[in-house]
């Protein structure tokens, strides 16, 4: 299966809500975050193994070791992705699972994806493969992992291993997910794993992401052009939290700086921000020296190789600005009393604000006007001038559901998260009928699962996991997913969930 990309689908929009024909509607995973199995069949430790048995660094020491139990259960969760009518599925494979402590490939492991591959593709579901989502082997860690130039070769290597196993099978692939949270969350502000705190090897740690990235895409163009080839970033929409006000726009420049352009610039442009880098050698000019030492001729060019898709994932804005509120906003970041630092090294003077917005579990803003204004910046400014077309590849909300049992049937009634899903799907036709290439939406997440420092404490699933017995529910916002997946269409009915 494969997707067009020949026909601009914003061309044939057949009615005033309705999504263009060939548009895409999935859910997302991740390997680690579902899978389980963490020691079986060959698998051995990736870093999120060893980070979860760190004290604190994981709420109630919560690990991956079950999860959902999808390794074993993979058939029967493909078979209620296909009753909720999903025509896509986008997931993970595991490079722990795949290539071992990063060493020979291991037939069980690359056997398993193949099997998930087939029963997709029996069941009508388009396989949208990623290779990396933060699952680095231990054993490549303890040689440096991403800070280390050589992680940029082996996961090339493995990404290619992957291609043997599944280029019959698998037509789109997506090398990273979110490298800002693989870099700067996880080696400079200890939040992910491997938890250090580091800003030159937040900023190395996002240049190999990258270059590993440029490298996979040069070597699998090579060896099929007919590939669908692209990359996923965590975005965010950065507004001052005064206009007029220089030092809360600049905060905003920061912010944006450092979390979008510092990786849409090398992948567009060929090159890092410079008013950033100048933010950086501020802080830390012995940093910024180490990161320019290992930037080699030639590095840029393989990072700004061509795609053919961009995904984007938006969960929430960020109001910031010079000053402190007179409120401080809700914390929504480290899920425990574990010192972290901070994403974001050039984040002296900055304070987040609050827009009084409704707020999800994870005390993240609901703005649904914020991925409209995302996509149209990022198709203005990034992906139209290259050809690039977008996919919505991660939105989704944590709500505390609640199980009801209704004439003897087992209902989650979620209608914070049905309203959710149909907002920024309303803001993904807003941005279409705008005119920016939309072509595809992925709730995260089909399931209930681990959700990295926040362990099973936070569910954002459209399906319900009850974890002691494995049991799986489909929420009201999965019945309501369905349904707007068969109309193709937002209407004004209110969400029926009784189907």
């Amino acid at each position: 299966m494969t997707i067009d990309l020949t026909e601009d689908p914003r061309l044939d929009v057949t009615g005033p809500r309705a999504f263009p024909p060939g548009f895409l509607f999935g859910a997302a995973t991740a390997a680690y975050q579902i899978e389980g199995a963490a020691h079986e069949d060959g698998r051995r430790d990736s870093i999120w193994d060893a980070f979860s048995r760190v004290p604190g660094a994981v709420i109630n020491g919560d690990n991956g070791d079950v999860a959902c139990d999808h390794y074993h259960r993979y058939r029967d969760d493909v078979a209620l992705m296909k009753e909720m009518g999903l025509q896509t599925y986008r997931f993970s494979t595991s490079w722990s699972r795949v290539r071992p402590d990063g060493g020979a490939v291991n037939p069980a492991g690359v056997d398993f994806y193949r099997r998930l591959a087939d029963e997709l593709l029996d069941a009508g579901i388009l396989p949208w493969l990623t290779l990396y989502h933060w699952d680095l082997p231990q054993a490549l860690q303890e040689r440096g992992g991403w800070a280390n130039r050589d992680t940029a070769d082996r996961f090339t290597e493995y990404a290619l291993d992957m291609h043997d196993a599944l280029g019959d099978r698998v037509n789109v692939w997506t090398t990273l997910n979110e490298p800002w949270c693989a870099s700067f969350l996880s080696y400079t502000a200890g939040i992910h794993a491997p938890g250090h705190f580091s800003m030159s090897e937040g900023m190395l740690a996002a240049h190999h992401l990258l270059l590993g990235h440029g490298q996979t895409v040069r070597e699998l163009r090579a060896r099929d052009a007919s590939l669908t080839l692209g990359i996923t970033l965590n975005l965010t929409v950065a507004d001052p939290a005064d206009p007029t006000d220089p030092a809360d726009v600049d905060a905003a420049r920061r912010i944006d700086g450092q979390f979008n352009r510092w990786f849409l610039d090398p992948l567009f442009r060929g090159r890092y921000p410079a008013d950033i880098l100048s933010d950086f050698e501020k802080r830390d000019a012995a940093a910024v020296a180490v990161l320019e030492a290992a930037v080699r001729p030639g590095d840029l060019d393989a990072i700004s190789t061509p795609i053919d898709t961009l995904g984007v994932n938006y969960y929430h804005g960020e109001l910031v600005g010079g000053t402190p509120p007179v409120v401080p906003p809700p914390r929504g970041d480290a899920p425990t009393d574990r010192e972290t630092g901070s994403p974001f090294p050039a984040s002296d003077g900055i304070f987040w604000h609050d827009r009084g917005l409704a707020r999800t579990a994870m005390n993240w803003e609901v703005q649904p006007d914020g991925l409209t204004r995302l996509l149209r910046r990022t198709w203005d400014e990034y992906a139209q001038p290259a050809g690039v077309a977008l996919f919505v590849t991660e939105n989704g909300a944590a709500y505390d559901d609640e199980v009801i049992v209704v004439d003897g049937e087992t209902r989650v009634p979620d209608a914070e998260r049905s309203a959710f899903l149909r907002a920024h799907l309303g803001a993904v036709l807003d941005a279409v009928e705008a005119g920016v290439d939309v072509r595809g939406y992925f709730y995260w997440s089909l399931l209930d699962n681990y959700e990295w420092a926040w362990g099973y404490e936070k569910r954002f699933g459209i399906v319900r996991v009850d974890y002691d017995t494995q049991v799986r529910t489909v929420k009201d916002s999965g019945r309501e997913y369905r349904r707007i997946i068969a109309a193709r269409e937002l209407d004004d009915i209110h969400p029926e969930v009784s189907s």
